[in-house]
């Protein structure tokens, strides 16, 4: 199928309309990437710098950029003039980084903290007593160039859907409580990224805001 086929696919099946679609970009050729701008997408995830770096050179300035992989601190200056929104912050240092780095361009960046959900452990995020200590922590207060916009998850890879619900679902709660919470001035709850290409009608039903969709737009990712 066509990526215009793949997505007017995926667009039918949305439980929730209102869910963004973050095109998961990752090996694929620019050429790919224009196919589905053309078709109106913006919101691109990339999960390397150095490949981020290079579409963005070449590609239209209205693209907003989701890196949606682990990000180095060391690799954090290279994308603060322009990054969109950073998915996976699982650590009080790189929140401190991007801090740094955002000054230096005069933006706020905003960012989502990674909540470890799965049952794997080559998955990163932070458990809920690292969130706690993050928001109750006097250094997030300090960090004026960042804003939290939400939490984001990965769920484990599994084809039991009741196991992927129940992540989800959790997660979704951790979201609504903190919403309903004092928090500190740099929180805003309001995205939740959570799904991808095979469980990301489970992820809508559940509360996502945000899914990720790269395989199920553009087929098969070539690694080489």
């Amino acid at each position: 199928m066509s990526i215009k086929e793949n997505l007017n696919k995926i667009k039918n099946t949305f439980s929730n309309p209102q869910c963004l679609l973050v095109a998961v970009s990752k090996t694929q050729p620019i050429s790919a990437i224009k196919e589905a701008y053309d078709l109106g997408i913006r919101d691109f995830g990339e999960n390397k710098v150095q490949e981020m770096l290079e579409k963005q050179a070449e590609l239209p300035d209205d693209i907003r950029w989701h890196m949606i992989g682990h990000l180095q601190s060391n690799k954090v200056k290279y994308i603060a003039p322009f990054v969109h929104l950073i998915h996976g912050v699982d650590s009080l240092k790189l929140l401190k980084e991007i801090n740094k780095q955002a000054e230096k361009v005069n933006r706020i960046i905003p960012c989502l903290l990674q909540i470890y959900i799965a049952k794997e452990e080559s998955k990163f995020g932070l458990d809920e007593n690292e969130l706690e200590e993050i928001i109750s922590g006097n250094e997030i207060q300090e960090l004026k160039n960042i804003k939290i916009s939400g939490l984001m998850g990965m769920a484990t890879y599994t084809d039991d859907t009741i196991i992927v619900r129940k992540e989800f679902r959790g997660l979704y709660q951790l979201f609504t409580t903190l919403k309903n919470r004092m928090l500190p001035q740099n929180f805003e709850m309001k995205e939740l990224s959570m799904g991808m290409s095979g469980d990301y009608n489970i992820a809508q039903e559940e509360g996502s805001t945000m899914v990720r969709i790269g395989t199920a737009i553009f087929g098969e990712r070539n690694y080489k």
